[in-house]
């Protein structure tokens, strides 16, 4: 529809109900690195097949989320979470974070490793599709919970 960027993906506002009160609960419940994998997999394979820029919610807690989000196809991620916890001066942290892995990793900047794991130049594209689930839970045994 000509949109030129996305975000992926926009928390969902989730009231509890106070049952002893009767009351509906509204409460804020920040994200976690843990609900990052979902929208790594998202940004790989619409980066590689659609024109708009992306941004990445929910999630993004470390330089190394957002390099996981960058590399994905992510132009933007958002560290609402990590602000709100501990305060604007953790941008600067991100930012050193990021730097610093770059030079470890030898990337000159993010624009080089930006879309570097996204389906269509990963090496192993076929890690973000259903098969690969169904193969998972084909192998899967309670020795690896």
């Amino acid at each position: 529809a000509g949109a030129s960027g996305l975000v992926l993906f926009n928390r969902f506002f989730e009231p509890d109900i106070d049952t002893d009160r009767m009351e509906v609960d509204p409460q804020l419940s920040l994200s976690a690195s843990s609900e990052l994998p979902l929208r790594l997999r998202w940004l790989a394979i619409l980066s590689g097949t659609i024109g708009a820029d992306l941004g990445v919610t929910g999630g993004v807690h470390t330089e190394i989320d957002a390099v996981k989000s960058i590399m994905c196809g992510a132009n933007a991620v958002q560290v609402v979470s990590e602000a709100l916890l501990l305060g604007v001066g953790r941008f600067a942290q991100l930012r050193a974070g990021l730097n610093d892995w770059l030079d470890e990793h030898e990337y000159e900047s993010v624009a080089q490793m930006h879309r570097s794991m996204n389906v269509e130049r990963c090496p192993n594209p076929g890690a973000y599709t259903r098969a690969q689930y169904l193969r998972l839970l084909q192998t899967w045994s309670p020795r690896d919970a």
